[in-house]
């Protein structure tokens, strides 16, 4: 991230900036990138899989965006206290098949003073969608 904003968040308009960094970042589908806004032991879960470090961060995200072709995200600020975060978001992608994908979750985002996230806990579930009914357009 290019300005890193660190913890204790206390003011609503850092904390959106906060998330909208990590949206933006995450739209460049840029796996190295992503991977270097986490602590290099951080913790994830992510669906039903659970790991930790940046080495498999990077692993993890090459995965899926492989996978998850023309992926596009949209995050927003559920809530903030100290060095924690909730946020909620939505993202469409599709399969090699064509099948368009509308995704919603929920992350816990937890960060170490660095301001570097030290621990992410995802819950996400998939909609089948018609390229039609897209939304988060690229």
């Amino acid at each position: 991230m290019s300005q890193i904003i660190t913890p204790p968040f206390t003011d609503p308009e850092q904390a959106a900036r906060k998330v909208q960094m990590a949206e933006d970042l995450w739209n460049t589908r840029d796996a190295e990138r992503v991977a270097a806004a986490y602590a290099e032991d951080c913790v994830w879960r992510n669906r039903v899989e659970f790991f930790t470090g940046r080495a498999a961060i990077v692993e993890f995200l090459r995965r899926k965006w492989t996978r998850e072709l023309d992926y596009r995200l949209k995050k927003e600020l559920w809530g903030f206290r100290g060095n924690r975060m909730a946020v909620k978001f939505q993202y469409e992608w599709h399969d090699d098949s064509g099948q368009w994908f509308r995704s919603y979750g929920n992350e816990l985002w937890e960060f170490a003073p660095s301001g570097l996230m030290q621990r992410r806990e995802a819950s996400i579930n998939d909609l089948p969608i018609r390229v039609e009914d897209r939304v988060l357009l690229s």
